[in-house]
């Protein structure tokens, strides 16, 4: 296996130009603008001091754009993960503290753990358990609990922290004659400034505008006299090493909103890097691969004072309309960020928060999907509700208690298909060798001495029951006047021990009633657990066909030739097809 499999940047590097250097530089600065902005903004959501959101600006980039299969997808601090981390970390001890800090890093690693570990063992399929639906209810719904959260900065009043957006609405109207208008003001003027800039041109990076015309306003007109609130003194310098808090207490404690931020941010970071990926066809984005660098890039972050990364939809899209051709534009934003850490930090001083809220704000509401909800209510109902359920259980009863739900409903949604699949009653198409769903084609032929039945699932134990009653409930309509039951096996998959033992008590119950039972169409997993199970013997060589209609035709031939004492024509069973 070559060297890129592991290491994927090997095959963009050995191969880089001027050109893409040219398209990388000026992503890379574009992003890395935003980010700065971003990063702070979403370290406060997080309950950490804003400059954390600068750490996880650096080193998590440069490990992921080298082991990374996306080469443009922009990983860093994201808005979801961010309330994540505080939704997990905030049980457990106060914002802003040493201890609270400490465990924040000790989440970065165990998310990148886990990560890593499903990456590893190739266990990305895991995320197919949330459905988009579920995805959709309850990414709306963090995205309002993530924005509301930032009322008591953007109103300039004391909020006490929660999840629950009832609690924040309630404690904002109670607090309605203490809002600071000068805050609000600079606030909203943020809001409009990233807004409008975002009509005019997505490229341009509307949050750092903002957050150039609040330091200015606070700084010039002296704002902060005024009870405006400032980010304040921020700490020069690169992170410096440390270790984790690898206590059993602490790893035990975590472990469960670690686990919930692993599948949920990767969820979030594979979407966009495949909607991305389209766009190009130089390369391929690969799942596994994926897990194994956001792990490493978590894990690697947190030696270095950072809390979860993942990759962020709006960064990867500006990322990508900015020129990026590679991961070297990620590797140019970390030595952005890295550069404002060493020089320019004394810059954010007059920092309004109002501003970083404004940020926030403006790209959390961007998640909240009207247009899916309203697409579910016309394609398809049962999906919609699931999407409802999922957004109101994460508005009431919190972000992590949303998630748990979430995962519930997309559980419950795979045994109730699975075990309820689609069976159908099958007739020919007159004048023609076809035979359809009766259901569905009404101009089909039935004959009271045939049942033909295709079951389009696997048959496994979870699944029997439905099968079985529904060729009973058939078998009884058609009563005395029945000869032969006919099984299209076309879309059955696979057969376990349980679905073997249903058959055969099938076989005994038509022989009981003077029956045939006949298979057409049947998969060379299907025939091996046949013969496995001495079915094949029972039921009888020369009983399988390759088509309903020769099945057909040969019932119909020992009809005719009954008296003669001959049998079907043989067909001869292939099990190793």
């Amino acid at each position: 296996m070559s060297l890129s499999a592991f290491i994927p940047s090997v095959s963009w590097l050995k191969n880089y130009s001027k050109d893409q250097l040219k398209g990388d530089l000026s992503a890379g600065l574009t992003v890395g603008v935003m980010l700065i902005p971003q990063g702070m903004a979403y370290a406060m959501i997080a309950g950490l001091p804003p400059i954390y959101g600068l750490y996880a600006s650096t080193l998590p980039l440069i490990i992921y754009a080298l082991l990374g299969t996306s080469r443009q997808l922009a990983v860093g601090p994201v808005a979801m993960v961010s309330l994540l981390t505080a939704a997990g970390i905030g049980v457990l001890a106060e914002g802003g503290t040493e201890t609270y800090i400490m465990l924040a890093i000790t989440l970065a690693f165990l998310v990148g753990v886990i990560q890593f570990l499903l990456g590893v063992f190739r266990l990305g399929f895991l995320v197919n358990f949330l459905s988009h639906p579920v995805i959709s209810g309850f990414t709306s719904a963090a995205a309002l609990i993530i924005g509301l959260s930032q009322l008591k900065h953007l109103l300039g009043v004391n909020l006490d922290r929660s999840h629950h957006v009832h609690e924040i609405l309630i404690q904002a109207v109670e607090q309605i004659g203490a809002i600071n208008w000068t805050t609000f003001g600079i606030g909203i003027a943020g809001i409009a400034l990233i807004m409008g800039v975002k009509k005019i041109n997505k490229s341009i990076p509307g949050p750092l505008l903002a957050v150039l015309f609040g330091i200015l306003a606070v700084w010039g007109m002296g704002l902060v006299d005024h009870g405006v609130k400032i980010v304040g003194t921020v700490p020069e310098g690169l992170p410096s090493f440390g270790l984790p808090d690898f206590s059993l207490a602490t790893i035990q404690s975590l472990l469960p909103i670690a686990l919930a931020i692993s599948l949920v941010s990767f969820m979030e970071s594979i979407a966009v890097a495949k909607a991305i990926q389209a766009k190009h066809k130089n390369y391929k984005v690969v799942p596994n691969q994926e897990l194994i660098a956001l792990g490493l890039a978590n894990v690697g972050g947190s030696f270095f004072q950072a809390y979860p990364v993942t990759g962020g939809f709006s960064r990867t899209a500006v990322n990508d309309q900015a020129g990026a051709k590679t991961g070297m534009a990620s590797i140019i934003s970390a030595i952005l960020i890295i550069t404002t850490l060493l020089f320019l930090t004394p810059l954010f001083y007059y920092l309004p928060k109002a501003i970083l809220a404004s940020v926030i704000m403006v790209a959390v509401f961007g998640l909240i999907d009207v247009k899916e909800a309203v697409h579910l209510w016309r394609a398809d109902r049962s999906d919609f509700w699931m999407l409802v359920i999922t957004f109101i259980a994460t508005l009431s009863l919190g972000i992590e208690q949303g998630i748990g739900v979430g995962v519930i409903l997309s559980l419950a949604m795979i045994i109730f298909e699975t075990t309820r699949p689609h069976i159908a009653q099958l007739g020919k198409v007159p004048s023609t060798h076809f035979y359809r769903n009766r259901e569905r084609f009404e101009q089909v032929e039935i004959r009271k001495d045939l049942l033909i039945v295709r079951f389009d699932a696997q048959l496994y134990f979870a699944n029997l029951n439905v099968f079985r009653e529904r060729i009973d409930e058939w078998m009884a309509t058609k009563g005395p006047d029945l000869d032969a039951l006919i099984i299209n096996a076309e879309s059955i998959n696979t057969l376990d021990s349980s679905a073997l033992h249903l058959l055969e008590d099938l076989l005994e119950d038509l022989k009981a009633r003077n029956c045939k039972l006949l298979f057409t169409g049947v998969k060379g997993p299907v025939r091996d657990a046949l013969v496995k199970g001495h079915l094949v013997e029972k039921i009888g060589a020369d009983n399988f066909f390759m088509s309903v209609q020769e099945a057909v035709d040969a019932h119909d031939e020992r009809k005719t030739t009954e008296g003669a004492g001959n049998e079907y024509q043989e067909f001869t069973l292939q099990t190793n097809v």
